[in-house]
């Protein structure tokens, strides 16, 4: 050995997973508390408690992100579902007046044609075609 590499003597380890502790975070796990607050409780890292539950195949939790996701998440509206209107024999170029343009059908395809109901003043579309068309505007804390 080299004399001028001294050797620094390495620290035993401690061991902070003692039984007890391992059933103190298997129950308080079970019970839902954040991996912060088992830590807090047991006198260690959260990282810890994570690493821990990790290896002992605890069964994982959603990110604090997800839940609070989840927690705001308004239901989706209600779907609107539309019976096609009767048909018309409307094709491109034969309409006249303030009739519905939604399209029905494919353009390349035979039978295309506009919906040709009475279209809502101002607007292209009838009220049924604009309900679907036209959605109100959400707030900043509804939008993501």
């Amino acid at each position: 050995m080299d004399p001028q590499v001294t050797q620094v003597p390495q620290a035993a380890p401690i061991w902070i997973w003692t039984d007890e502790k391992v059933g103190q975070l298997t129950k308080l796990w079970d019970e839902g508390l954040s991996t912060a607050a088992i830590g807090e409780r047991l006198g260690i890292t959260k990282n810890a408690v994570v690493g821990k539950a990790h290896r002992l195949g605890l069964p994982p939790r959603l990110s604090p992100v997800k839940r609070r996701m989840e927690m705001r998440a308004a239901p989706p509206p209600p779907q609107l579902v539309l019976a096609p209107p009767p048909p018309r024999p409307m094709v491109p170029g034969s309409y006249k007046g303030p009739t519905c343009q939604w399209p029905l059908g494919h353009p390349r395809e035979a039978g295309f044609r506009f919906c040709g109901s009475p279209a809502l003043s101002g607007k292209p579309y009838c009220p049924e075609h604009a309900a679907v068309a036209y959605r109100p505007a959400q707030s900043k804390e509804n939008a993501a």
